[in-house]
């Protein structure tokens, strides 16, 4: 099962040329996620029982194909996580290292909400979201992001919608 997992991630990985941050999961230890969105791709991984490792592409339509590497801190059990990461190739000679939070909801009937917002020197981002389970270990996301430049340029305000597999 789990190959088939992989397998069926990496096609959707490999298709993905989709603008916004990954989106907040509550991982069990040593479990993955890889998913895609609606202009975005992402894997991460819960390396230990409190810190989750990941990496992000986003396709903004003014900012070029920005690309993140990040790690999540659970604060408190899943639900409240610090956040910090380096973004790449926002437009320019623009990289900025980011810092952010993460709330989120507890399961109840597949379904866990969440908002993470994040902040670099050139840029916020902020993130509202809602997780559904629909398969055994895939998951549906629907979320609304709102990505602001510090130095000029338009908002990017969406609704975005991804499929995730856990495994």
């Amino acid at each position: 099962m789990k190959k088939t997992a992989f397998v069926l991630a990496a096609v959707m990985l490999a298709g993905a040329s989709f603008a916004s941050a990954a989106p907040i999961h509550q991982l069990a230890n040593h479990e993955t996620s890889i998913g895609v969105g609606t202009k975005d791709s992402y894997i991460e991984h819960k390396v230990t029982g409190k810190a989750t490792i990941g990496a992000a592409y986003a396709d903004r339509d003014e900012y070029g194909d920005q690309k993140d590497a990040y790690l999540q801190y659970d604060v408190v059990g899943s639900e409240v996580k610090l956040i910090g990461g380096y973004r790449w190739d926002m437009g320019g000679e623009k990289n900025n290292a980011f810092g952010g939070v993460a709330l989120s909801t507890p399961k109840v009937f597949g379904f866990d909400a969440y908002a993470s917002y994040i902040a670099g020197k050139d840029f916020n981002e902020t993130q509202v979201g809602i997780n559904k389970d629909i398969l055994l270990n895939v998951g549906l996301n629907v979320n609304y992001h709102n990505f602001k430049p510090r130095h000029g340029g338009h908002h990017e305000n969406a609704v975005g919608v991804g499929l995730n597999v856990r495994f």
